[in-house]
């Protein structure tokens, strides 16, 4: 595959969102097939990585911090690494296009609304952070105003002006964040305009999308992610799919046309409340979600001697914790999906579940995030006893 290629960012090493991008992205490819190879080669086969054709502009989700520099100049951009000074950004090689604009078109519109920063140290000024969300699918657009204050002055004909410029932008929400904190969404909220949601379409599937809740960056690499999932999970109508670590139940619900019945199981009570709004809004009936602790919630399979034919489990960068392999072995479905994001964490549960009486039949490595060091796997597995 021929893939697209631009000139580096002028800024990425101030940014440090892109560590690769002074690598051709071929070459970017082959570091994460090595990377992979190298720490779970011993394992199984490891398949060439899968990665995009067009690198670029991948991010569905755009987070702006502002500030205001000692002339009182407003900035809108990123945080440096490992600092709270924010690097100047109009536009990034990585984010949506159109999300950049909405940015650039606040920040510059600011002053004729005597709008200023906000200052966590002093505890003045105004706007934070602005959040844009788009629906690559439905082109549907979130603006989420992060303030330090509840007061908007001008309001109405801030949001005027801005749906003018926009007017594909569908809802506008406050969201107000007045404590020392390094989160950038508070929890109190104000819908400005709109329902305070959009929606889009993953997998054939139709997901709402609010401001807090989670939703995958790179929709085009998730499908192929997901796809590569489902298809090493070697589902039957008459499967029973667990779906550990489930998040808004995507995986577990384009899973499920596949298979008898799905349980998603996530800690996360918003995120579970999401995953259940989602199944009824695609009309799936053969999946339930249960809000809990995964590897709890396997100890307690475990105990009840429970039948699950596949497990599909998605852990955070940190892994799976022991006592969920422990249980997952004890358990023995018959097939194990991994979808892991870190192949270090990957390569010490992959060490556990092969010495619990699993067989790695393959190792799919995909580039969900060009141009940064992060590769995600999606790893077969087979209980062999």
């Amino acid at each position: 595959m021929t893939y697209i290629q631009k000139e580096p960012c002028p800024i990425y090493k101030k940014c440090g969102g892109c560590q690769m991008q002074n690598l051709p992205y071929d070459r970017q490819l082959a570091h994460k097939q090595a990377t992979v190879r190298k720490l779970c080669g011993r394992f199984g086969k490891v398949l060439p990585i899968i990665g995009m054709e067009n690198p670029y502009h991948y991010r569905n989700k755009v987070s702006a911090a502002f500030a205001e520099d000692k002339r009182g100049k407003l900035l809108s951009g990123v945080y440096q690494s490992g600092t709270r000074r924010v690097v100047p950004v109009d536009s990034c090689q990585l984010e949506d296009e159109i999300a950049d604009r909405i940015i650039v078109f606040i920040r510059k519109i600011m002053p004729s609304f005597k709008m200023h920063a906000y200052d966590a140290n002093t505890r003045r000024g105004f706007l934070r952070h602005v959040l844009v969300k788009r629906g690559f699918s439905t082109g549907e657009i979130m603006v989420v105003l992060v303030t330090g204050t509840p007061v908007f002055p001008g309001k109405n004909a801030f949001i005027t002006e801005l749906r003018k410029a926009f007017p594909d932008i569908t809802t506008i929400i406050q969201s107000i964040n007045a404590g020392p904190t390094g989160l950038v969404l508070g929890k109190q909220e104000k819908v400005l305009y709109g329902k305070g949601y959009i929606t889009d379409i993953l997998c054939g599937l139709r997901f709402r999308i609010s401001a807090q809740s989670f939703y995958q960056i790179n929709p085009v690499q998730t499908e192929v992610l997901y796809q590569k999932a489902i298809e090493a999970a070697h589902l039957t109508p008459e499967s029973t799919l667990l779906d550990a670590y489930c998040g808004v139940g995507t995986i577990g619900m384009a899973a499920s046309k596949y298979c008898g019945f799905v349980t998603g199981v996530e800690l996360n009570p918003d995120a579970v409340k999401d995953a259940i709004a989602n199944a009824k809004e695609n009309q799936i009936k053969n999946v339930r979600f249960v809000c809990g602790d995964a590897g709890e919630f396997m100890v307690e399979l475990a105990r009840e001697r429970g039948k699950v034919d596949v497990v599909m489990m998605d852990p955070p960068r940190a892994g799976s914790s022991k006592a969920f392999i422990e249980s997952l072995c004890t358990l023995a479905p018959k097939r194990v999906v991994y979808v892991s994001c870190n192949p270090e964490t990957l390569a010490r549960d992959l060490k556990y579940l092969t010495e619990g009486g699993y067989e790695a039949e393959s190792i799919q490595p995909v580039d969900m995030f060009p141009h940064t060091a992060h590769v995600e796997c999606v790893v077969s597995l087979i209980y062999k006893g």
